[in-house]
This record gives C-alpha cells, sequence and structure tokens, in this order.
C-alpha cells in the first residue's frame, strides 16, 4: 500500500562560516572544521536540510541551498581553508534575504541559523536580528581577544557561545 509523504514541516539549518585570514589563529578553523561536521552529521540524521554561505575572501558564496546533507559536504570541509578579508556582513544581510523568501515559499519550514566567526570585524552597519533562531559561535582564539563576536550576537539577539564551550561537552 502506497503511504502519502509526511506533510510534518521540514528543519532548515543555515550555517554561515566564516574563513577569513584572521581564523587561521590558534586552530580556530581547525576547532570550527571540528564543529561544522558534527553539525553535518547531525542534520543527515535528522534529515534537516542544510543551506551553506562561506564568507571568506572578497565576497560570500552559497556552497550549498536547502538541500539534504551529503557527503559533498565532508569533501569541502576537509578541503577548506582560510585567507582574505571577512565578508561577513554580507554573508548576513545574504542570508536575510534568501531565509525571507524562503520562509514565503516553505511556511511551516523551522529554520535556525548557526554563524561561526571570531568576529574579527573593523566595524559594521547597525544589524538586525534574523527571523529565525540563530547561534553564535566564537572561534577567536588566543591570548588577546577583542571580543567582538559577543558584540555581534548581541545585535542579532543570538545566543552566544564561545567554540570552547562546545568542544567541551562533544568530549
Amino acid at each position: 500500500m502506497l503511504r502519502a509523504r509526511s506533510r510534518k514541516p521540514g528543519e532548515l539549518w543555515l550555517v554561515i562560516v566564516d574563513a577569513s585570514a584572521s581564523t587561521r589563529r590558534h586552530g580556530a578553523l581547525a576547532q570550527a572544521k571540528g564543529l561544522l561536521a558534527d553539525t553535518f552529521e547531525q542534520a543527515y540524521r535528522q534529515r534537516a536540510r542544510l543551506a551553506l554561505l562561506h564568507a571568506t575572501g572578497t565576497q560570500a558564496r552559497w556552497l550549498w541551498q536547502g538541500q539534504k546533507a551529503s557527503s559533498q559536504l565532508q569533501e569541502w570541509l576537509e578541503q577548506l581553508g582560510a585567507g582574505g578579508g571577512t565578508p561577513l556582513i554580507e554573508a548576513l544581510q545574504q542570508a536575510r534575504e534568501w531565509l525571507d523568501k524562503r520562509q514565503r515559499q516553505q511556511s511551516g519550514e523551522r529554520q535556525r541559523l548557526l554563524v561561526l566567526t571570531d568576529g574579527r570585524l573593523r566595524d559594521w552597519p547597525e544589524l538586525q536580528p534574523l527571523n529565525c533562531p540563530t547561534l553564535l559561535v566564537d572561534i577567536e582564539g588566543g591570548a588577546v581577544r577583542l571580543g567582538r563576536a559577543r558584540k555581534l550576537a548581541q545585535e542579532l539577539d543570538a545566543e552566544y557561545r564561545p567554540i570552547s564551550d562546545l568542544a567541551s561537552k562533544a568530549r
């Protein structure tokens, strides 16, 4: 007997990865890669859809837009390096526009945003929270920390977590 597909609303996890040159310091990007690998695995197990924005160099680039997790994400993660500037604000603006459009098309879909950044931005315009629960993971490492990721999280009305808190829970 054929069964109708479930009409239960799905979940979408949007991930923004800051892979600017500053994230190479103190193993920040390596830690972020571990967290990303766990996130991709969880998305696969929970059948959540993923969207992935890569903020590096001079512009933010979409790598994945609302698809199911697959081995291609792991391949990208293995190749992930850091360099150039931090187009994080551009990535956040792109994410807002994309999520707003997606919410109109996929009403009922539960959306979440995960931002991984060291917050090493010079300055930025005033930001408005996105229309979904947001977690900002601070990957800034080393003895001298600027603490800008915490300020960014406050402006985005995001939950703030240093990556060290998440890494210790994973063990």
